[in-house]
């Protein structure tokens, strides 16, 4: 990773980390948590760092994760990031990211968000996924749609650390590929069987329809979302549990989230899901 051209950027966080590139990943981490805690954003990262690294901003995700664990939160699960055609043009970004779900990031259809609890926030509709079985290493098709249990429509709450949504793929993988809550509807058994690829899915904001997509647009199909994760959580020391949700990516554009919003989401044959902004 390479030092900030102007050092009157660097995050002012001190780190006993051994190694001088370790500081400076240990500072930006901070800074970052920072801005969430206090709800103040922060320049974007890429334009500080023009060196930063895909596997310095995973490694930036992976302390603030490990720092929430300290504070006793727990791992759920994971997310998958501009999977599909619409939200990677929207972001301007074209592979996909993750990031880590932790328990106290995850709520039940027909909760109450406030829309001042965060600075940025938008809103996706998802295929989600629990798995059943581990997947502990990079894993084929057939291997991923056997490791499933239950599958939900999920909504992510999206939202950035940052001053604005003009960012990079590192600047989203940093600041753990911008989830901020996770709403999950009713989960219905997985049926290896079933195409989700064909599943079609439409989201409505105060009872007008807002914004539509179906399964393939997840990478067509979203099972191989599961797929590339397997391959990319091995580089970060972590793996897939059994009882893990997955969310695979969002089939629609995100909405923006603002208070007094009812959005709904449905789709052929899932449950639906729902959410209140306050």
């Amino acid at each position: 990773m390479a030092r900030p051209a102007d050092a009157s950027h660097e995050p002012a966080v001190q780190s006993t980390t051994p190694g001088e590139e370790d500081r400076y990943l240990v500072a930006v981490a901070g800074e970052l948590a920072e801005a969430a805690r206090s709800r103040v954003p922060v320049p974007a990262l890429a334009g500080r760092f023009p060196g930063l690294a895909l596997e310095d901003a995973y490694r930036i995700q992976q302390i603030n994760v490990e720092r929430r664990i300290l504070g006793g939160a727990r791992v759920a699960g994971h997310k998958i990031g501009l999977t599909s055609p619409a939200m990677q043009q929207q972001m301007g970004i074209h592979e996909p990211d993750s990031g880590f779900i932790l328990d106290d990031m995850v709520q039940p259809s027909g909760s109450l968000l406030w829309a001042a609890d965060f600075m940025n926030p938008r809103i996706e509709t998802e295929i989600a996924f629990r798995l059943g079985h581990d997947l502990t290493g990079p894993a084929d098709l057939g291997t991923v749609r056997g490791a499933v249990a239950e599958v939900f429509l999920a909504f992510e709450v999206l939202d950035t650390c940052y001053t604005g949504w003009d960012i990079t793929l590192v600047d989203s993988i940093a600041d753990n590929a911008a989830c901020a809550r996770v709403v999950l509807g009713s989960s219905a058994p997985f049926d290896p069987a079933a195409d989700l690829g064909a599943e079609q899915i439409e989201a409505s904001v105060n009872g007008h329809p807002q914004a539509w997509g179906e399964g393939r647009d997840i990478l067509g199909n979203p099972l191989k979302a599961l797929v590339w994760l397997t391959h990319r959580l091995p580089a970060l020391g972590a793996a897939l549990r059994a009882g893990d949700i997955v969310l695979a990516g969002s089939v629609h554009a995100s909405i923006p989230l603002t208070s007094g919003m009812e959005i709904r989401a449905t789709s052929t044959h899932l449950p639906p899901v729902h959410l209140h902004v306050l």
